[in-house]
């Protein structure tokens, strides 16, 4: 199952027995892990099971046995490894003869958790989730959905402003929101500016919008990939890029002037959506589908070839695709 469906499940206020939540977002993972936990037990209530320190049997044992403090049994896992499949059909009955019980797997790292998802199903109860990294407009909706909790007057372009700040990571966001909101003041960008500094030598939105220019992107580059970005990361959020650029092209060619709301679901701070807008319409449509075919075929390369360095290669491919589409 997708975030989405399962988000239509969290709306209708539906329960089960066993959860398990994995895929290319850690952040994703974690973040409904804690939903779910929460909408389950007190935070009191709830054991937390941390990697190396999973014993089968003594989480098997504690499911089939009710709190003597609680009526609510819950279990979270955390784990890097797969787990046996006979052990966690073992555990998710556990759960389905003990009705006080909840398993809740969460699932981090590269490991091929997808195999164990065959062990959820609506027989007994369960149910897994991938979870793939938001794009932009999902993303701002859970800075927006943070601040109501932390009761934040906020502007949505602030909320954008702060999330290309810390390169689209939605964990570094958050502790800023939590910061911002002892200000008890509404956030907006200038609060952003002269509260929360961003991670990195390089502005992130910059370096795409340089790339898609064709300016000189060499020492960007190199410094984002030092500073420890994943190369595939970096590739998908280039793609991400052009795609939006796309969109406003094609908005702009039937309606004529963009309109960020609709085309984006947010409005992003005025002078990244003038650079956007005025590059999205300087490209040529037949441009776009040579991008993406480009974008596809390298992404295919890192992913399939056994290139010996990753960094090089994705360096080297940038650099000729800002020649290429000038």
């Amino acid at each position: 199952m997708y975030k989405n469906e399962f988000d239509n499940l969290l709306k209708q206020n539906k329960k089960f027995d066993a959860y398990m939540f994995y895929g290319q977002s850690t952040f994703l993972v974690e973040y409904y892990t804690e939903i779910v936990a929460k909408s389950i037990a007190q935070k009191d209530e709830i054991e937390r099971v941390y990697f190396d320190d999973y014993n089968f049997k003594e989480i098997k044992d504690k499911l089939l046995q009710s709190s003597l403090f609680s009526s609510t049994n819950l279990i979270v896992i955390k784990t890097e490894k797969k787990i046996q499949k006979k052990e966690l059909t073992e555990l998710i009955n556990a759960c389905n003869i003990n009705p006080d019980s909840t398993l809740i797997l969460t699932c981090l790292g590269d490991s091929e958790f997808k195999t164990m998802s065959s062990c959820f199903s609506t027989t007994t109860n369960s149910i897994s989730v991938r979870m793939f990294s938001p794009f932009t407009n999902e993303a701002i909706k859970i800075l927006e959905h943070e601040a109501k909790e932390l009761k934040v007057q906020y502007d949505v372009s602030a909320l954008n402003h702060l999330y290309f700040m810390h390169r689209q990571d939605l964990s570094l966001c958050i502790n800023d929101l939590k910061k911002v909101a002892v200000l008890n003041k509404r956030v907006t960008t200038n609060i952003i500016n002269s509260h929360c500094f961003g991670i990195g030598n390089v502005s992130f939105e910059d370096f795409l919008t340089d790339l898609m220019f064709g300016n000189d992107i060499s020492n960007e580059l190199q410094l984002l990939l030092e500073e420890g970005m994943n190369e595939i990361y970096l590739l998908n959020q280039v793609t991400s890029f052009v795609q939006q650029l796309f969109m406003i092209s094609a908005y702009a060619r039937v309606f004529r002037a963009p309109n960020a709301k609709e085309i984006l679901g947010f409005i992003p701070p005025k002078n990244i959506w003038e650079k956007k807008t005025k590059l999205a319409i300087s490209i040529k449509p037949e441009k776009f589908q040579e991008m993406f075919e480009y974008l596809l075929e390298l992404e295919l390369q890192l992913k399939s070839s056994k290139i010996d360095n990753q960094n090089l290669f994705l360096q080297a491919s940038l650099r000729k695709f800002t020649v290429k589409f000038r």
